[in-house]
């Protein structure tokens, strides 16, 4: 994978801004580009509404850590 995936420590941003930081990013990836997250929990409810808005096929989903202090999830967007 050319290049460096950007990082997003969503631990940093104001929690009313977290989600529309993390969807800007989404919506801004061209097909097959991905980004990390980090958080301070399971981010899981991201997916379940990634899913909602886009489809549950238009991305991908892996965690690299998985707590219990910090989550990590690269994210990519995929073909639908």
């Amino acid at each position: 994978m050319p290049g460096t995936v950007e990082e997003i420590d969503v631990r940093k941003i104001p929690p009313h801004k977290k989600h529309a930081t993390i969807f800007d990013t989404y919506d801004e990836l061209d097909e097959g580009e991905t980004f990390i997250i980090i958080n301070d929990h399971d981010p899981k409810p991201l997916r379940y509404q990634l899913a909602a808005m886009h489809g549950k096929n238009s991305f991908s989903w892996d965690y690299l850590k998985e707590g219990p202090e910090v989550w990590k999830v690269h994210i990519g967007k995929t073909t639908e």
